[in-house]
């Protein structure tokens, strides 16, 4: 079982599935029922993704065992500082170590743009995103948003 890992253009076709069903399934964790087509073309829209290309932030996508099967991406809030954003392993590649590789390479990126500190948020919902980021050495700190799906706050230094 391989993983590669490589940036690529959020609007690429497997970048823009993998969005997709990103979406998918934040959204209906949340409205704990399928989210619809609709819904998820809405969220879509002008979610600032094009924002994830240098030099303003990346966005990566997975493959295992050649098939697009993850994505994360980063965006420069400020200077040395980045939001990673939009992490997903589809359910199938889960526990297969995806997420650490994912991460590691976004941090590596975001380091060459001379990132020093990541942080991110995150719902009471999304139990296996907060095991991965804890896992992976990001720390819970005070909030530094307060955003309406905002219930949990990571940061790590890089």
């Amino acid at each position: 079982m391989t993983w590669t890992m490589a940036p690529e253009r959020f609007d690429s076709a497997d970048a823009a599935l993998l969005r997709r069903d990103y979406y998918d399934e934040v959204a209906s964790r949340y409205w704990k029922r399928p989210a619809t087509a609709e819904e998820i073309d809405e969220g879509l829209t002008d979610d600032g993704a094009e924002r994830l290309a240098p030099p303003t932030g990346a966005f990566v996508v997975g493959r295992f065992e050649g098939v697009a099967a993850a994505c994360a991406g980063f965006l420069v809030v400020e200077a040395g500082v980045a939001e990673l954003t939009r992490v997903f392993v589809r359910p199938r590649a889960r526990g297969t170590g995806g997420g650490g590789l994912l991460l590691a390479t976004v941090e590596s990126l975001a380091r060459a743009l001379g990132v020093r500190q990541i942080r991110l948020d995150t719902r009471n919902d999304l139990v296996e995103a907060r095991g991965l980021y804890a896992k992976h050495g990001y720390r819970e700190v005070p909030a530094f948003h307060h955003g309406p799906y905002a219930e949990h706050w990571f940061a790590k230094e890089l």
